[in-house]
């Protein structure tokens, strides 16, 4: 028998959360720096996407798709990041960035660019209160 899904400890460290769609738990990354945002599916001991049932990679792409198109609207950015890479937290998590292309690390990849810059505390409420709104999260 497998154990309960739990976040792994640096997602915690690393991101606000901001509520739980049908698939994925939803967090936002505490970096002002890049409006970004996690998807990591509610089951235990995952890594892969490949370990999801076909039935629930669906609904995975349905509810990456929601939440870009969400970040989109609310960034009004140029590009959006989707990527799934796992080497240092193997949990199964997915990242959607929203890109600028002015933006520090442009057109690099985000990771190790630029150190993360925490949200103030009313910017990131703010934040995770429009997402909810938008993606009717309670």
């Amino acid at each position: 028998m497998s154990s309960a899904f739990t976040l792994h400890p640096q997602i915690i460290a690393d991101s606000i959360a901001v509520g739980d769609l049908p698939l994925c738990h939803l967090r936002l990354m505490n970096d002002a720096g890049f409006p970004w945002l996690l998807l990591i599916p509610k089951r235990a001991e995952i890594s892969e996407i490949i370990e999801l049932d076909a039935a629930e990679r669906a609904v995975l792409i349905e509810e990456i798709a929601t939440v870009s198109q969400v970040l989109k609207s609310l960034t009004g950015c140029d590009k959006l990041n989707v990527a799934a890479l796992g080497n240092m937290v193997t949990q199964l998590h997915i990242h959607v960035i929203a890109r600028f292309k002015g933006d520090p690390a442009w057109p690099k990849p985000v990771w190790g660019q630029v150190p993360a810059r925490p949200y103030a505390e009313a910017v990131a409420a703010d934040l995770v209160s429009q997402l909810r709104i938008l993606l009717s999260i309670s």
